[in-house]
């Protein structure tokens, strides 16, 4: 991804989710995804699908049964 795409993708999850301290930065050796932090929190992976010439943009984010605890 490059940082046209990178800062494209950033805005729209800062639009979409409300929050302007979402960042979205290149991941060293890797073309294909981006990391996702929310201030210095990271939350998650950021990967570009780009098979037949359609762009697509997939955001995985990890939840651990120990980040739940607090919750309860």
């Amino acid at each position: 991804m490059d940082k046209k795409e990178i800062s494209k993708v950033e805005q729209y999850l800062r639009r979409t989710f409300a929050n302007h301290s979402i960042r979205v930065t290149a991941r060293p050796k890797k073309i294909d995804s981006a990391e996702v932090y929310i201030g210095d929190e990271f939350i998650g992976v950021l990967f570009l699908d780009d098979e037949d010439g359609d762009k697509s943009y997939s955001f995985q984010m990890a939840i651990l049964d120990t980040d739940l605890e607090d919750e309860e």
